[in-house]
C-alpha cells in the first residue's frame, strides 16, 4: 500500500487529506467517491507518522499478540471442542460456543474471527492459517488433516493430547527447577550482603593493623571494592548482555542455531532439552504415522514441535534420506540424533510392519528418560550446590579469621 498526500480546495479554503490506495488511480477514486472538493495536487509520500503510531498502537490494543496462546486455556478450548463435535454438533454452533465459555481474550479474538471466516465460507484449515503464529504449525497440520479425512472430531482430540503432554513436560521442569533457583538466588544474595556489609567492618581493622595481609583476606578485600565501586554497572551489564542476546536469538537464524547447539553442550541442560525435544517428535511421528498421514509429510509435521533448531536442522536429514530412496531406519541413523538402540527398534518396526508400535516404545524411552532426570534433577544438583556453598563459607572464613588469629599470636 502507498500514501498519497491530496490537496484540495472547498468553499475557497485550501485542504489537504492523506489517502492510503494501491495505486494513483485509486487514491484519486476514493477521493472523488467521498466528494471532498477539487483536487489541486496529488503527491505519493511516506507513511505518514501519525499512521504508524495509530497501527503500533492499535496492534498493541489488541487482544491477539505476535505470540503463541496461553497452552492450557487452548487446550480447554479443544478439549470442549472435540467433545462438541463428538455430539454431532455444527463446527459453526461448536466454535461459537467454545468462544463465548472461554475467558483468554486472545483465543476469543482468534476463533471469532475464524468464525466469520468460516461463515463466509472458508475452511477452518484457510481461516486458521492466518493465525500460525499464535496457534502453531501443528494446529493447522491436524486442523487439514481432520477436515481431509473428515475426522475433524479425532484430529482436534488427538492435538489436544499432544499439547497436554508437552505442557506437563514443561510444568514438571519449571517445577523441578524452582528449589535449585532459589537455593543459588539465596547464595548469590548471602555472599553480595557478606561481602558488601560484613567485610567493610573488618576493613578499617585490618588497615589499622598495618600487619602483612595473607592472600585469602587481600582477595576479599579486592572483591569487597570491586563490587562496591564496579557492582550496579555489572548488574547492568549483564541484564544488557541477556536482553541483547535474546534479540539476536529472535532475529537472526544463524544466531539461534548457534546458541541452540551450545545449550546442549551445557551440563544436564542440555540432556534435558535433547530428550524433550526427541521425546517429542517421536511420540508425535507415531501418533500421525497411526492416522495415515504420508510419512514425509509426518516428519515434517513432527518436527514443528522441535523448538532447539539445531535438532530440527539436524532431522531434516530424515526426509532428505527418504527422498535420496533410503528406508526411515537409514534417516534416523543419518540424522545423528538417535542411539543405536533406537535406530535397530525403528529397524524391526519396518521390517515387521509394526513401525507405529515400535515407535510407541521410542518415545515411551525418551519420555522415561526426560522424567528420570527432571524428577531427580534437585538431587543431581545436590552436590554442586553443597561444593559452592562450601567453597563460599571456605573463603570467608579464611579471608576473616586469618589475619584475626595472627593478631592473637602476636598479642601472646
Amino acid at each position: 500500500m502507498a500514501f498519497f498526500k491530496i490537496s484540495y480546495k472547498l468553499a475557497r479554503k485550501q485542504h489537504v487529506k492523506i489517502i492510503e490506495a494501491n495505486n494513483r488511480q485509486k487514491a484519486l477514486l476514493e477521493f472523488n467517491n467521498h466528494e471532498y472538493g477539487i483536487i489541486t495536487n496529488i503527491t505519493e509520500i511516506s507513511e505518514p507518522i501519525s499512521h504508524r503510531i495509530k497501527k503500533h498502537t492499535g496492534k498493541l490494543a489488541s487482544p491477539i499478540k505476535n505470540k503463541r496462546v496461553k497452552q492450557e486455556e487452548y487446550i480447554t478450548f479443544l478439549d470442549q471442542l472435540s467433545t462438541m463435535l463428538d455430539a454431532g454438533i455444527s463446527v459453526n454452533l461448536c466454535l461459537q460456543q467454545c468462544i463465548e465459555d472461554t475467558k483468554d481474550k486472545s483465543i476469543k479474538a482468534i476463533f471469532r474471527n475464524i468464525l466469520s471466516d468460516i461463515e463466509s465460507g472458508q475452511s477452518l484449515t484457510q481461516s486458521a492459517s492466518r493465525y500460525k503464529k499464535q496457534l502453531t504449525n501443528l494446529s493447522i497440520s491436524l486442523f487439514n488433516l481432520g477436515e481431509q479425512t473428515g475426522t475433524l472430531s479425532n484430529s482436534i482430540k488427538q492435538l489436544s493430547r499432544i499439547l497436554a503432554q508437552i505442557h506437563e513436560n514443561k510444568q514438571k521442569f519449571k517445577q523441578a527447577i524452582r528449589y535449585p533457583i532459589f537455593i543459588v538466588i539465596i547464595m548469590i544474595i548471602a555472599f553480595s550482603v557478606v561481602i558488601t556489609m560484613v567485610v567493610p567492618q573488618f576493613k578499617q581493622f585490618f588497615e589499622e593493623s598495618k600487619m602483612e595481609l595473607p592472600a585469602p583476606t587481600k582477595a576479599l578485600l579486592s572483591l569487597e571494592h570491586f563490587l562496591t565501586t564496579y557492582g550496579l554497572y555489572l548488574a547492568g551489564s549483564c541484564i544488557a548482555f541477556i536482553f541483547i542476546v535474546s534479540i539476536i536469538y529472535n532475529k537472526s537464524y544463524r544466531w539461534k542455531h548457534f546458541i541452540d547447539k551450545v545449550l546442549l553442550k551445557i551440563y544436564l541442560i542440555g540432556r534435558i532439552i535433547y530428550y524433550s525435544m526427541i521425546g517429542r517428535f517421536t511420540y508425535l511421528f507415531q501418533i500421525l504415522t497411526d492416522t495415515g498421514i504420508p510419512m514425509l509429510d509426518a516428519i515434517d509435521i513432527a518436527k514443528s514441535v522441535v523448538d532447539n533448531s539445531y535438532i530440527k536442522g539436524r532431522l531434516d536429514m530424515i526426509n532428505n534420506s527418504i527422498e535420496d530412496g533410503k528406508t526411515l531406519t537409514q534417516g534416523f541413523r543419518d540424522s545423528g540424533q538417535f542411539e543405536n538402540m533406537v535406530i535397530q527398534m525403528v529397524n524391526a518396526g519396518e521390517t515387521t510392519g509394526s513401525l507405529s508400535l515400535m515407535l510407541g516404545k521410542v518415545s515411551k524411552v525418551y519420555n522415561d528418560k526426560y522424567n528420570y532426570i527432571v524428577n531427580n534433577i534437585s538431587s543431581i544438583l545436590e552436590p554442586i550446590l553443597i561444593t559452592a556453598i562450601a567453597i563460599f563459607v571456605f573463603i570467608l572464613a579464611l579471608g576473616i579469621f586469618l589475619p584475626m588469629w595472627s593478631l592473637v599470636n602476636l598479642a601472646n
